[in-house]
């Protein structure tokens, strides 16, 4: 049945059914809304809470389609003119319409909710397990009223007992508006069991709080009082002690380092200013920390160095497979060190994609020349002083992480890495860049001042090695300075070996295993290419972890592995992007480096009728626009194909992988290629790749990270590589099986690859 209410509306107040509330009206339209209801609906108003508060004037269609039915069950006119009524909640009805009463006051059509029937089992577990939560949320809040309690344990209607509960909860205005709009007080007991459970911990982490800021009151308290009775018992007896063991600790350790005299100097005054301070001074703490970071740095102290070749040579083989470069650098270092032994340490950068060894090696290198290792990562890294550290003056300041490093080594010869060097911001926190190169430079790191310790350090014992993903992304102020050594990605061929004598075996030992898992290498093959995308062996390492611990604990007595128990124990191989195969015109494959290596990318072209205009997808970067425009004006300009073909023609240029951003000068032949490949409608073979820039004469121009894209090539399956002839110096690094495998064709100008590709295709089509 269907009645009209008039409609009060309540901010930041929501009032449910059986709640009684007191109010105090100011506003005429309410007191005019409580005496029009008490004379012609009988004493019934439609309670309403607006979710927004901060709408003064709500429209009517911002309000909500459920309300509160509330009785009057008092008003009473006070002597300074408001009105104070007294409301209790009857039930939720639902609002047909809303209509105006007059220009200020609202009526609404509502009629009642019929309620959903519940089963009665499940109905009983829920309110037992409602009223068992409440219990322990009232004994958890010590501050909380128990009252509520009557009212639950007399009453087993689960409508009346969620709404009381959620009257008496401390929850927000918004939540309660949420319950007093559901109608199923199913969901609502449930929702209120959830947000219960919130309260209790809530309340119990505060009581814990509460709890631990009282024992610690209590015990400096109690450490203060003892301490000033300890020093007036002293005083009265004439006992003061100014060479306490502490004191005495100190002095020893200053006697025992060898250091400047300005710097004994220093170390002494502080000592003497900690011995004469008051203990309850904040001066004293400290002087206290300053003198224990100082004291304890190892001055003097130095690891003995491993200066024969030949077992610094046996321990990095056994542990890494390859990395020659750094291996013959190291053999050199020590060769130079047993003729100078003051020479300083080179400063060598490791620059690679993951995974192919920069921090394992440098390890390695740490343990071959029984030097300590220590690592600081530098990725991210905005603010200079998390180098150099904060002045004493600062509060918790600590000395930057060069010198924690000495500090936790206990030697001053350590090797030190600094990771992720191409990754440093120089922002308005300074420059780490800069600061990093008075740490490195040997002829400045001899007097190192971090801004802590106030004191010279000598760093030029320290080996410095550094990694970088990008070559092109380490700062200009340090590249200067480095010895770049880069790490090229590995063939599949190198994995396997890799696989083979150094991830297995300590899986092996890692494992406690004795028996071994017989793999051929065409499965090891297969993992590789299928299950693992990657420039190094890190994934492959976790690969082979996972399929160890999967045959170890099957109830298979056979360790033989093949390619149809890769499927078993490792699900679905990875799907690669990379190798698609080219059925049709207007697909290349492109070779780009990437601070992961070296990808094989395909580059699509599409030609429709439209407006003449080239449109780029996938990512691009400024420079591989500009190399789209340059391959389409030097195809006009060379007259390949008839210029007729680009009037009133959109040329779509793709890369795939499109959520990848792409940047950089090397696909300029690729484009030119796809660009002609699709308008001559001549097929490339995916057996096929480019790397190289293009001028508008057609000149092709020298890329960069030629022997990652080869061996991207090579993993690829890709049989036929067209090169900058620039580039024929760099391929003295390109591994022996990738030049004995893929044929690298060394190219100047885009003539050549137009020849090979396309004119005898033009005059095979052109005879038939």
């Amino acid at each position: 049945m269907d009645y009209t209410l008039l409609v009060m509306m309540l901010k930041d107040l929501v009032i449910l059914p059986f709640q009684e509330i007191k109010l105090e009206l100011k506003d005429e339209i309410s007191k005019k809304i409580i005496k029009v209801s008490s004379k012609k609906y009988d004493n019934r108003v439609l309670i309403l809470s607006p979710r927004n508060s901060k709408n003064n004037d709500p429209s009517i269609e911002d309000l909500p389609n459920v309300g509160v039915v509330a009785y009057i069950k008092n008003k009473i006119e006070l002597s300074n003119g408001n009105l104070r009524v007294t409301l209790k909640g009857e039930k939720r009805v639902k609002i047909l319409d809303y209509e105006s009463f007059s220009s200020e006051i609202i009526d609404a059509v509502v009629t009642d909710i019929i309620l959903p029937k519940l089963e009665e089992a499940g109905e009983k577990i829920i309110r037992k397990k409602l009223k068992e939560i409440l219990n322990d949320y009232i004994n958890s809040a010590p501050n909380i009223s128990n009252s509520i309690l009557k009212t639950v344990n007399e009453n087993d209607d689960l409508n009346l007992l969620t709404d009381a509960i959620t009257t008496f909860l401390p929850l927000s205005t918004s939540k309660k508006l949420d319950y007093m709009q559901q109608i199923n007080c199913e969901k609502r007991a449930l929702s209120l069991i959830r947000d219960i459970k919130l309260e209790i911990k809530y309340a119990k982490l505060e009581a814990k709080i509460d709890n631990n800021v009282q024992v610690r009151l209590s015990l400096e308290q109690e450490e203060y009082y003892l301490k000033e009775k300890i020093k007036e018992i002293e005083n009265t007896l004439g006992l003061k002690d100014n060479s306490n063991e502490e004191i005495k600790n100190y002095y020893d350790k200053l006697d025992k380092l060898k250091l400047s005299d300005k710097t004994h100097n220093k170390l002494l005054t502080e000592i003497k200013k900690l011995e004469n301070a008051s203990i309850n001074s904040p001066e004293n703490s400290v002087i206290r920390s300053y003198l224990d970071w100082v004291l304890n740095l190892p001055w003097n102290n130095s690891s003995k160095e491993t200066l024969t070749v030949k077992p610094v040579l046996n321990s990095l083989n056994k542990s890494h497979y390859g990395l020659d470069i750094v291996k013959e650098r190291i053999e050199d270092y020590i060769n130079v060190k047993n003729i100078n032994p003051n020479i300083s340490s080179p400063i060598i950068c490791l620059v690679g994609p993951p995974g192919v060894g920069k921090t394992t090696i440098t390890k390695s290198i740490a343990e071959a020349l029984n030097r300590e290792f220590y690592k600081v990562s530098v990725g991210g890294l905005n603010d200079s002083t998390e180098l150099v550290g904060n002045r004493r003056t600062y509060l918790g300041a600590l000395p930057g992480k060069i010198i924690q490093g000495l500090k936790k080594c206990n030697t001053n010869n350590p090797v030190i890495l600094i990771d992720e060097v191409d990754k440093m911001v120089k922002d308005y926190k300074g420059d780490p860049a800069s600061t990093l190169l008075d740490i490195l430079d040997s002829t400045q790191n001899k007097q190192f001042v971090d801004n802590y310790i106030e004191e010279p350090f000598d760093l030029s014992n320290v080996f410095f090695v550094l990694t970088a993903n990008n070559i092109e992304n380490i700062p200009y102020t340090l590249y200067d300075r480095l010895e770049i050594i880069e790490l090229s990605s590995y063939t599949v061929f190198e994995k396997i070996d890799i696989a083979k004598k150094y991830i297995l075996p300590k899986i092996y030992e890692e494992f406690g295993l004795s028996k071994k898992l017989v793999m051929k290498d065409e499965t090891l093959i297969y993992l590789i290419n299928n299950y693992t995308k990657e420039s190094g062996v890190r994934n492959l390492t976790r690969v082979l972890r996972t399929l160890v611990t999967k045959v170890v604990t099957s109830k298979s007595d056979s360790y033989t592995v093949s390619n149809i128990d890769l499927m078993k124990y490792l699900k679905d191989p990875i799907v690669n992007i990379e190798n698609k195969e080219i059925s049709e015109s207007g697909i290349v494959n492109a070779l780009a480096y990437t601070p992961l290596g070296g990808i094989n990318l395909q580059i699509e072209c599409s030609i429709y009728n439209g407006e003449e205009k080239i449109l780029v997808t996938g990512s691009l970067g400024d420079v591989l626009k500009e190399s789209i425009h340059v391959a389409t004006s030097f195809i006009k300009e060379k007259n390949y194909v008839s210029n007729t073909m680009f009037y009133n023609h959109t040329i779509h240029i793709h890369l795939l992988d499109g959520a990848t951003k792409k940047e950089g000068p090397s696909c300029g032949v690729a484009i030119t290629t796809v660009i002609l490949s699709k308008l001559l409608d001549i097929k490339v073979s995916e057996k096929i790749a480019f790397t190289g820039e293009i001028s508008l004469k057609g000149n092709i121009l020298r890329v960069g990270g030629l022997k990652e894209k080869l061996i991207a090539a090579y993993n690829a399956g890709i049989e036929t590589v067209y090169v900058p002839e620039d580039n024929s110096v760099d391929l003295k690094d390109i591994p022996k099986q990738i030049i004995e495998n893929v044929d690298i064709k060394l190219v100047n100008n885009f003539d050549t690859i137009y020849n090979d590709l396309f004119k005898i295709n033009e005059e095979e089509n052109n005879i038939a």
